[in-house]
């Protein structure tokens, strides 16, 4: 009776903190923090997902490759300002310094999502594949945001249904 009483009791911990817990994922020296991304308006057949990398070690690491089973094509893409228009650039790899935050966020560094096989729906979730020079290979649950998010909900942790192709 005891032993069940105490399975239980582990059982009720890990549903209850394992979404909060969800938010932060760790791989060597790395902390992916807060993976969010726009729920899809329409049809739309893109989207974008932004995160925050920190690096605790003591030497940079590199973010080599981005892939989901939600899009066909899956690039790190940034924006710059060239003759007056506002421009997306593919950008091959991402130096992530010790004590340097690598902030991904609307308007600026980006994981962007092309032929999306299903339509973002807020409150779903879907999985992003990174791979780092020296952490490996990390998956990631990202939550969708409404379709007009800056940044992630203070409030919500990843749960929910995954997405199609994810």
């Amino acid at each position: 009776m005891k032993r069940q009483i105490i399975a239980t009791a582990f059982f009720l911990a890990a549903v209850v903190c394992g979404p909060v817990l969800a938010d932060e994922v760790t791989a060597g020296d790395l902390t992916l923090q807060q993976a969010w991304a726009r729920a899809s308006i329409g049809t739309a057949k893109a989207g974008a997902a932004y995160l925050t990398i920190v690096n605790n070690g003591d030497e940079v690491d590199r973010l080599l490759a981005v892939a989901t089973p939600a899009a066909k094509v899956t690039q790190l893409h940034t924006n710059l300002m060239k003759d007056g228009l506002m421009k997306m650039r593919r950008v091959e790899a991402l130096e992530v310094a010790p004590g340097e935050p690598a902030v991904l966020r609307p308007g600026g560094l980006h994981i962007m999502l092309m032929g999306l096989k299903a339509p973002l729906r807020e409150g779903k979730v879907f999985t992003l594949l990174l791979t780092f020079e020296k952490a490996g290979r990390v998956e990631v649950p990202v939550r969708i945001e409404a379709p007009a998010a800056m940044e992630p909900s203070p409030d919500s942790a990843v749960r929910g249904d995954h997405v199609q192709g994810s």
